[in-house]
């Protein structure tokens, strides 16, 4: 089980369940040796994983997963390996979390005008440590019984189609790639098999995209095997992991199974000139 290589999950410092200590001891736990904490338009979870890493001599790979928009359609960017403490790069997730914020308020005034009573120090509670989002809102809601599941707070409420929708601030791939680029990473497109087309990935190929994620727990052994065609085609770089959260979205068996090999790793260590 030892030396397995994770380089997609999420702590409580964006939409997961877990913090920092808990996700590295529970990779400890079921033999990852290669750890990248990839938080939405978030960084803080890195140094505290780190530090804890280093007792299981784990290595802990600095990550982020940018969300930008390419016409209507959200495209998720992983960046890997980059300067924690480039200026850009943490002004630029300032910003995006006082967005977020911002966004947020507006969705629940909006649920308070469609009668939904919904408090936003609950929802800020719900984020904890987090950028607010939407996820912690539909998590608020069913907390509060305002709907009969998470699903539905999305399909009822505050999906794209919703009543209650409101749109994000945006940023392109192009920016999310040169943002990560800016900070000495390489970036990847996350879960491709769950959005993206084959216009929208060879625009990010032409955009300066680094790689793609082959390994994730949405993409089955002919997705995985035409992902790794293109990388190879375009001699791209390959990513993967398990985009575990934790909680009670209940893919806890994920963690451990989906991941690449160190090779991957190496890899992304040569593009960048890193020994």
């Amino acid at each position: 089980m030892a030396g397995k290589v994770d380089l997609h999950t999420h702590t409580y410092f964006s939409d997961g369940a877990l913090s920092p200590r808990e996700l590295v001891l529970r990779a400890h736990e079921v033999g990852i040796s290669v750890l990248s904490i990839t938080d939405h338009d978030n960084i803080a979870g890195i140094e505290p994983a780190a530090d804890v890493a280093k007792d299981f001599g784990i290595e802990v790979i600095p990550g982020v997963e940018l969300s930008s928009t390419l016409g209507t359609k959200d495209i998720h960017i992983l960046g890997y390996m980059f300067d924690p403490d480039n200026k850009q790069l943490r002004d630029t997730l300032e910003f995006l979390k006082k967005e977020r914020f911002i966004r947020a308020e507006r969705i629940v005034r909006k649920l308070n005008n469609l009668d939904l009573p919904l408090d936003f120090d609950i929802v800020l509670e719900r984020a904890g440590h987090g950028a607010v989002g939407r996820p912690h809102i539909a998590a608020a809601m069913l907390d509060e019984g305002l709907t009969n599941d998470y699903a539905e707070a999305f399909e009822q409420y505050i999906g794209d189609s919703g009543p209650a929708y409101e749109p994000k601030y945006k940023i392109s791939p192009e920016d999310a790639v040169d943002i990560i680029a800016n900070a000495g990473g390489v970036s990847t497109v996350a879960h491709p098999g769950w959005y993206v087309s084959e216009q929208d990935l060879s625009y990010l190929i032409r955009a300066g995209i680094d790689g793609i994620e082959v390994v994730h727990p949405a993409h089955d052994q002919s997705r995985v095997r035409y992902y790794r065609g293109i990388a190879s085609t375009y001699f791209l770089l390959e990513s993967g992991g398990s985009d575990f959260h934790g909680g009670k979205r209940n893919d806890y068996q994920n963690f451990g199974t989906f991941g690449v090999t160190r090779d991957v790793v190496d890899a992304m260590k040569r593009r960048l000139f890193i020994q």
